[in-house]
């Protein structure tokens, strides 16, 4: 045989190689990100989840409200500080760090936001099931932001730039606690992050190295797909500590929902993410991946297979939106003044 035949013969066998991982990845519920807002929106209706029409200037006013410290009882803390949009989506700390100082009580590690609204729940016991939901509870907590919904309105509405704003995009409604929540929640909605595995999905067997590859097949293989799957490889409620006792359990009091169910924190971007886990125990992704084969799959992940996935999982690092930090109202003498 020649040596190009040869090459022929090995380029057919790899591209039917790529063939055969691109239909298990799909076959075992692998998708990309939706590309655009009405394939964001296909994708709720999928999920049965509530949504309000989007557009730009929503989006807009709801980036400023991310990035806004005075929604905060002390001036000082905004969306952003526990989810830094340049840090992941996430804050790089093991447990959120609040109002006055103060650590989350149940030691919960904070999870990215990119991405976040292809979740089918919100929180880490899932207690809600939409963004917009979700973005109210930091707001009103104690530890958290600390402002009530009714002061939350009361400062908004006393910058006649936000006033206006809302009066436009809500009509006679403007300002109130859930339209804040409904702003914030359309601007999250952008945050969307393809990355080459994506482009794998859609049939671009180049876009992969070997390496990443062999890791998804591998990540296939040992069932991690069970939990991991959907546009976001994660975001449901799964059952925790399925076949083996998480090693850290008993930092933190946190036991998931009423029925011990999780909700499966998504893959996208994970290298940027850590530490990993609800309580932020561990630091290493491969130490994760180990601990996940133990105590999810009831199987033992070798060294070389959790360096194999985590090559792999390194390829969800996507494309982030380009953030141009807002510049905010000035504070009025309506504004009612922080609060340390």
């Amino acid at each position: 045989m020649s040596l190009s035949t040869l090459v022929v013969v090995s380029a057919l066998t790899l591209n039917a190689a790529d063939s055969n991982l691109l239909q298990s990845a799909k076959d075992n519920g692998l998708v990309p990100l939706p590309s655009n807002q009405s394939e964001v929106e296909a994708i709720f209706k999928e999920m049965n989840l509530k949504f309000t029409p989007f557009s730009e200037e929503k989006a807009e006013l709801g980036k400023k409200l991310y990035f806004e410290p005075r929604l905060s009882k002390s001036g000082l803390i905004s969306c952003n500080t526990c989810h830094n949009l340049g840090m992941g989506g996430a804050d790089g700390i093991s447990a959120a760090v609040g109002h006055k100082w103060t650590a989350n009580p149940h030691h919960l590690n904070s999870p990215t936001v990119y991405n976040s609204v292809l979740n089918s729940a919100q929180f880490w016991d899932g207690r809600s099931g939409t963004l917009a939901d979700q973005a109210k509870g930091p707001i009103e907590a104690e530890p958290e932001m600390a402002t009530p919904a009714k002061l939350a309105v009361e400062k908004i509405s006393s910058l006649p730039e936000y006033k206006a704003e809302f009066e436009k995009i809500y009509g006679r409604k403007g300002v109130t606690f859930d339209n804040i929540a409904d702003a914030i929640a359309t601007f999250e909605r952008t945050l969307i992050t393809p990355s080459r595995y994506d482009a794998f999905l859609k049939g671009d067997e180049k876009a992969l190295t070997n390496d990443e590859k062999k890791g998804l097949q591998v990540f296939i293989d040992k069932g991690c797909t069970a939990c991991h799957t959907g546009p976001n490889l994660g975001g449901s409620m799964q059952a925790f500590e399925v076949a083996g006792k998480y090693k850290f359990a008993n930092l933190g009091d946190f036991k998931g929902d009423a029925n011990g169910m999780v909700k499966t924190p998504t893959l996208r971007n994970v290298a940027e993410t850590a530490p990993y886990f609800h309580n932020g125990a561990v630091w290493s992704l491969t130490e994760a991946i180990k601990e996940m084969g133990s105590i999810q799959l009831g199987i033992e992940i070798s060294n070389k297979e959790a360096q194999q996935i985590a090559t792999f999982l390194n390829s969800l690092t996507g494309e982030k939106p380009q953030i141009i930090y807002p510049q905010l109202p000035v504070s009025t003498e309506k504004t009612p003044k922080p609060e340390l």
